[in-house]
């Protein structure tokens, strides 16, 4: 196998710049290897100063001048698109309609597949590019018989292939990653940066979502749906406590309940349950959280389908830690998962990606749950 970086000819590549050094980084080594870049920043608010300000985000004015100043310093072209319009609607929206139908949606996974390998690439190809760059950690790698995989970044502290669990192979062969293989820390990769001459050197990585611009996300919610007040149970029915609004909460979740009465035991207790429906959230000690087994709908395959039941390890969120399952896809085109030991915090609307050691088979979102006390979610 060979990674996708050097190519055995120069591409012409479209370097996604969001204004922090990572992408910077990306684009100034795929130039160095080669290749004819232009850069592109993508503007993804119709109102840039409602997105998150200061040197945090990746939807800002502010990223945008930086992106433009870092293209300069590599010497490349750039160029600043409008995908306002799609990221509303396949992002925010999807973001908004998947909390208030109970689920916990994952929008960095929506942004890659919908926008940034999907109407980013297919402009990309119809103006005549190879490939699309960004900046990444993970690894494409190509096969003697030239299929791609998408293998987890050299260094599995900064590794992202979760969040690019979405892309098939038809993306794969136009996808580049030029930080995949470094194993190096984040200071070395600011420290590149500034032996290049490139401002973004110090620039904070971004947290939490983009288009929350306080971190807030209950409030965006609540101004988007409207407040509805509901009733916070146990797991035996009893009102506990009240809520202004069932979507403000995710499975697992522990502070910010505001239940005025103890648990009997006195112990912790944590969100087990959403309803939409009655507008209801039930809660109960950690223990009820542990999940067994899980379905999950909508898979995309990073190569070939799987047939068969397969033991594989599977990643449940960005910065989660693996676990071994065994997975079979079904004619009806759902993912069975049973989990080798159970695990706590899952919840509907996640991806669970799917891992064959390194390389990662394919992506899907979770629709139920079962739990270990045998109560499906």
């Amino acid at each position: 196998m060979t990674e996708n970086l050097p190519h055995s000819r120069p591409l012409r590549v479209l370097a996604a710049m969001s204004g922090g050094v990572d992408s910077a980084v990306a684009a100034a080594r795929a130039v160095e290897a080669g290749h004819d870049v232009t850069g592109v920043h993508l503007a993804l608010s119709a109102n840039p100063q409602s997105f998150r300000t200061g040197a945090r985000g990746c939807c800002t004015i502010e990223d945008s001048r930086d992106a433009r100043r870092a293209a300069d310093v590599i010497g490349i072209p750039f160029y600043c698109w409008d995908l306002a319009d799609r990221f509303r609607e396949d992002v925010v929206e999807d973001f908004v309609a998947e909390y208030e139908a109970g689920r916990t949606p994952n929008p960095c996974l929506r942004c890659n597949e919908k926008i940034k390998f999907a109407a980013l690439l297919d402009k990309a190809l119809a103006l005549g590019f190879d490939a699309v760059c960004t900046g990444h950690y993970a690894t494409v790698v190509e096969n003697p018989d030239g299929t791609r995989e998408l293998h987890r970044a050299s260094d599995m502290a900064k590794d992202q292939s979760y969040v690019l669990g979405v892309l098939d192979e038809r993306q794969l062969a136009h996808a580049m990653f030029p930080l995949g293989d470094t194993i190096t820390t984040k200071e070395e990769i600011r420290a590149e940066a500034e032996r290049r001459g490139l401002a973004v050197a110090k620039k904070p990585d971004s947290h939490d979502i983009c288009f929350i611009a306080d971190g807030d996300t209950q409030g965006f919610l609540a101004k988007r749906l409207g407040k509805a007040e509901g009733d916070i149970v146990d797991e035996a029915g009893r009102k506990v406590g009240s809520h202004e609004g069932a979507y403000g909460f995710t499975i697992g979740q522990r502070k910010g309940l505001r239940i005025g009465h103890p648990a009997p035991d006195g112990k912790p207790r944590y969100v087990l349950d959403i309803s939409p429906v009655t507008n209801t959230v039930t809660v109960g000690p950690a223990e009820a959280l542990d999940v067994t087994a899980l379905t999950a709908i909508k898979p995309r395959w990073c190569g070939t389908p799987p047939v068969g039941a397969a033991t594989y390890t599977a990643q449940l969120r960005a910065h989660g830690g693996e676990t071994e399952v065994r997975a079979e896809l079904l004619p009806s085109g759902t993912l069975e998962v049973t989990f080798t030991t159970p695990v706590r915090g899952v919840a509907p609307g996640q991806a669970i990606v799917l891992y064959d050691d390194t390389r990662v088979v394919g992506s899907a979102t979770i629709a139920t749950t079962v739990r270990a006390a045998a109560t499906t979610v």
